[in-house]
């Protein structure tokens, strides 16, 4: 089984269409049976909230892929709040396995759409090898804010969460893994598995060079882009991806690629 995430800072972006169709590309290469995607934005207007857009760039993203002569993913989509006036910010399960249940919760204190700091978990459960699996695409908070901290949004994650299946929690965290006794060492500390570690095959994880949006004071290399794991799975492998080495850049965050031995 193959995994991607990737925070892709939907249209904020310079040359946001060539960097979608790298993705789709690169899509349409790995095969990816699931991919989780966060800041996954579209337009704020005259149509029904929660109701996807013309131009959501999951969906925009999707029609590139078809166009290489990818068809059959399945899309998963809700907003968790809105950003500059402009867009309203979501998160984002795609597969290519048929999906038998939608999620989608709060795991921040807020949940109002006004407020960047409301958090929203979007999930899938689809069925691999005649087995469930759940998929969550996160987006988390940072583990000192004041209004809204990592602690009690990682808590409400994993008492919401469908523990009935395996489940993979994907995503952009705001919690760099190198860091003692922060948000990454406590998802660790509650059950969580981080494919990385497990992974046979891995090179310097590093998703976040640099200052980028959400950390404008940072100076360091970051590995905060995390496929986790309820379970102590088989990896193959664990590979940053877009990162100008391996494929281009397409977001102010590197991906992240896990190649699962399914037994």
């Amino acid at each position: 089984m193959k995994l991607l995430t990737l925070n892709c800072h939907a249209w904020h972006e310079e040359n946001q269409l060539d960097k979608i169709h790298h993705l789709a590309r690169a899509i349409a290469e790995k095969q990816y049976d699931v991919i989780a995607l966060q800041e996954v934005n579209q337009s704020i207007d005259d149509e029904p909230e929660h109701i996807i857009k013309h131009d959501n760039y999951a969906w925009v993203l999707l029609q590139e892929m078809e166009q290489l002569g990818m068809t059959g993913y399945s899309m998963v989509w809700d907003f968790s709040h809105l950003v500059y006036g402009r867009f309203e910010e979501g998160l984002v399960i795609l597969t290519r396995h048929p999906v038998a249940e939608e999620h989608s919760f709060f795991v921040s204190q807020s949940t109002d759409k006004n407020s960047p700091k409301t958090r929203k978990i979007v999930g899938a459960t689809i069925h691999y090898e005649d087995q469930p699996f759940t998929f969550y695409s996160c987006h988390t908070g940072w583990w000192h804010d004041t209004v809204e901290p990592f602690k009690f949004q990682a808590d409400q994650l994993l008492e919401q969460m469908n523990t009935e299946a395996p489940a993979f929690l994907m995503g952009d965290f705001n919690n760099d893994a190198s860091l003692e006794q922060q948000g990454y060492a406590y998802l660790l500390e509650n059950g969580l598995h981080d494919t990385y570690t497990l992974a046979e095959e891995k090179d310097a994880g590093i998703t976040v060079k640099g200052k980028i949006a959400g950390w404008s004071d940072n100076k360091q290399d970051l590995r905060i882009d995390l496929i986790l794991s309820t379970e102590p799975v088989t990896v193959k492998s664990s590979k940053v991806i877009f990162n100008g080495e391996h494929k281009p850049l397409v977001s102010d965050h590197f991906g992240v690629e896990v190649q699962l031995v399914m037994n």
